[in-house]
């Protein structure tokens, strides 16, 4: 059995846990693939920050907008009721609390549930913050979506954040390709182990002392 899920597998399982009625923040990038997966029986209203509250999933080919894309430049689409608004409307939004989830990538995720995700630090990195500043202090849940290791196979679920901060203390739950985690005052706690994961063997590639 394998020890990892797809991507669409784990954007499927994040889309399972949005509660019915609630607004939310997909981030750039493999948060998008969220909105593939929402239940066509519950009402979630998508909101992404260029001005759009009420964005549904992917058009289908041929039924391109070219006009209406997310934050990220891709297209999609609007469902019935939905509201185009300024830029500044937008991000009032994120700051004033009206979002319920967003959900973010990241390079690390603290322990304590501070979030480095838009740069590494590295001499010549492109910063790329966007909005996520904004989200990670304005959502009432934020959760993560990455893979677990990054490609030199280094835990991104880490004692502290080596990278800068993106937020402090403000990632609720952590989605990764092999397990759910809930960041708690005591650190992470396993939610949910995808295969033959456990706790144990999710210690030892994180180098945690996980619950």
């Amino acid at each position: 059995m394998s020890t990892r899920i797809t991507r669409d597998e784990l954007a499927a399982r994040i889309a399972a846990d949005i509660p019915e009625g609630a607004f939310v923040n997909l981030g750039i990038g493999a948060p998008t693939l969220v909105a593939n997966y929402l239940p066509e029986d519950l009402e979630i209203i998508l909101h992404t920050e260029n001005g759009l509250l009420g964005m549904g999933s992917a058009p289908v080919d041929g039924q391109v907008d070219p006009d209406l894309i997310n934050a990220g430049k891709q297209a999609v689409t609007a469902v019935p009721g939905a509201a185009y608004f300024h830029h500044a409307d937008s991000f009032a939004m994120m700051r004033g609390g009206h979002l319920d989830v967003c959900v973010l990538g990241a390079f690390q995720v603290a322990q304590n549930g501070d979030l480095a995700n838009w740069s590494t630090g590295a001499p010549g990195a492109i910063p790329a913050v966007g909005g996520a500043m904004d989200l990670a202090i304005g959502a009432k849940d934020v959760y993560v979506m990455t893979d677990l290791l990054a490609k030199d196979d280094s835990s991104k679920l880490v004692a502290e954040c080596t990278y800068p901060l993106t937020g402090v203390g403000c990632v609720s739950r952590v989605y990764t390709d092999h397990a759910v985690f809930d960041v708690t005052p005591e650190g992470f706690r396993v939610r949910e182990a995808f295969g033959e994961n456990t706790v144990a063997s999710l210690s030892e590639l994180t180098g945690l002392e996980l619950q």
